[in-house]
């Protein structure tokens, strides 16, 4: 089972669309990972949580959610994921998936404009005013806190290879 740290960005419905666009997604502040820590307690401890969903055409959370239930192996993803440290605490295995700057920079450019709609120069903007500044502000400085380092973007299958192996002794345990 799959939790993603962007299912869980703030709502901020008292603000216009134009006013949701000029935040800042990048910093952890936007993310409510303090309810993703509750999530996972509750997963750990044989609950059931109502997972949240977000649009981020309209940088709304929806309201609806989707149920999701207890599992022995639980991948958190996102890019924030390890600079919060009660999140830390509740992983077994923390890795870091590290890829290039440009290879970053081109798979945000295809992605917000094929899925979200972005136009090339938003993409830039942000990147340039937000992305590339909070990557090296939180993302870059915890990846000291990961157990193992994938380099390649994770196109290293030696190292997968291990991860999947760890993984396989932690569920056999």
């Amino acid at each position: 089972m799959v939790l993603c740290h962007d299912s869980y960005y703030k709502d901020h419905p008292a603000l216009t669309l134009e006013e949701r666009a000029k935040l800042n997604f990048d910093h952890p502040d936007a993310i409510e990972t303090s309810l993703l820590v509750d999530h996972l307690r509750k997963l750990r401890s044989g609950e059931s949580i109502d997972l949240p969903s977000y649009d981020f055409a309209t940088h709304r959370r929806v309201a609806e959610v989707r149920r999701v239930e207890p599992h022995p192996a639980i991948i958190i993803e996102g890019i924030l994921i390890l600079e919060n440290r009660a999140l830390r605490e509740l992983m077994d295995i923390k890795i870091f998936v590290d890829a290039d700057s440009d290879i970053r920079f081109m798979r945000r450019l295809k992605r917000d404009i094929n899925k979200r709609g972005r136009t090339m120069e938003s993409v830039v903007e942000q990147y340039m005013a937000t992305v590339r500044p909070m990557h090296m502000e939180f993302v870059e400085p915890s990846k000291r806190f990961a157990d193992i380092i994938l380099p390649e973007g994770g196109h290293n299958q030696v190292g997968i290879d291990l991860v999947i192996q760890k993984i396989r002794s932690l569920l056999r345990e």
